[in-house]
């Protein structure tokens, strides 16, 4: 596929847009999907065209599906539907003879054990071991839907060339001052209540990306899906980006405590478990699955393709970019209620 291709971008959000000024670098003409007139200026002015619609307008995906070589959905992991939609234009094509490369973004929960962050597990997935992927409960958070893609892949053979990037906790400073979801959220609820915590015993481990490196690490993936026949990619689904550093809960918890007490916000850094009744200042009944159990996990694949991480570390990001950004919020934090990526 040529250097050119055109791209159909999904989520225009903490992801997406460090994807799309990578896509942008690199000379590929992007279309994204926009739900708002204010947010089809701003990303008309940075230089994607635009398309207006919202994850469940099917026709508006399927359309734009395809008409794009390449699709990649940073949206969300939780909406089937708008991923059925892509795969609908992507049959489509195959129809016509016109191969398509689509990138679908799931996440490390996918991978959550039942610790409820007692231990660190010594299960490690590994991408260039597609097996133990596979072999992950069918009702693990995001599951559903990557089967439902996994079963399309199958029908559509080499026709289409699918994977699935699994990130594990994204941090950093994205573009527009976007901040992620699990440690920022974990900071505004020790802002609103006084103290550091974590869910379950804190031991659980998570694996670390900065978004600047995961963008890069998609962009990695698509070379590969583009350099690569249907039938080498249909090999393996599956993509892990973590920088290798790996981190528990509770270490998660002990750093945000550390800079808001050295912030002033807090009079005990110390982090403690928190309790049950008090998530829904988190993430709710996914709390324990999202900030609690092990999603280790190795991303052997990129490094074969000769990614490696460059950005700064987990806690040099949160203390020198990330948390001027929260102690400047206003308004009453009321938890995350909308759908993980991680």
């Amino acid at each position: 596929m040529a250097s050119k291709s055109s791209v159909f971008l999904l989520g225009p959000g903490f992801i997406g847009l460090e994807i799309l000024s990578e896509l942008l670098k690199g000379g590929y003409s992007v279309t994204t999907l926009v739900r708002q007139e204010e947010a089809r200026a701003n990303i008309e002015k940075i230089g994607s065209k635009t398309v207006k619609g919202s994850l469940d307008d099917h026709d508006t995906i399927f359309d734009a599906a395809a008409n794009h070589d390449i699709i990649i959905h940073t949206a969300t992991a939780d909406h089937k539907p708008s991923a059925i939609a892509i795969l609908d234009g992507i049959a489509s094509r195959a129809k016509s003879g016109k191969s398509t490369i689509y990138i679908h973004t799931s996440g490390c929960s996918a991978i959550t054990d039942k610790s409820e962050g007692k231990f660190v597990s010594d299960k490690i997935y590994k991408d260039d071991e597609p097996e133990t992927v596979d072999s992950i409960a069918d009702d693990a958070p995001h599951r559903q839907i990557d089967l439902a893609i996994l079963e399309r892949r199958k029908q559509l053979g080499s026709k289409a060339k699918v994977s699935i990037v699994l990130p594990p906790v994204i941090y950093g400073l994205g573009k527009e001052n976007r901040l992620s979801i699990q440690i920022p959220t974990m900071a505004r609820f020790a802002l609103k209540h006084g103290f550091a915590g974590f869910c379950g015993g804190g031991k659980a481990v998570w694996g670390q990306i900065h978004v600047s490196d995961l963008a890069k690490g998609y962009m990695a993936i698509l070379h590969y899906m583009e350099s690569s026949s249907g039938d080498e990619v249909l090999k393996n689904p599956y993509f892990f980006i973590e920088n290798g550093k790996e981190l528990s809960w509770e270490d998660m918890a002990a750093g945000i405590g550390k800079a808001l007490h050295k912030a002033g916000r807090l009079q005990d850094p110390k982090p403690r478990e928190i309790p049950g009744e008090m998530f829904g200042d988190l993430f709710q009944e996914w709390s324990v699955a999202v900030i609690g159990e092990n999603a280790r996990n190795r991303a052997n694949r990129l490094r074969a393709l000769g990614w490696q991480p460059q950005a700064k570390s987990t806690f040099d990001s949160f203390v020198e970019d990330e948390l001027p950004i929260l102690l400047a919020e206003t308004g009453e934090h009321k938890g995350y209620s909308a759908p993980v990526a991680s």
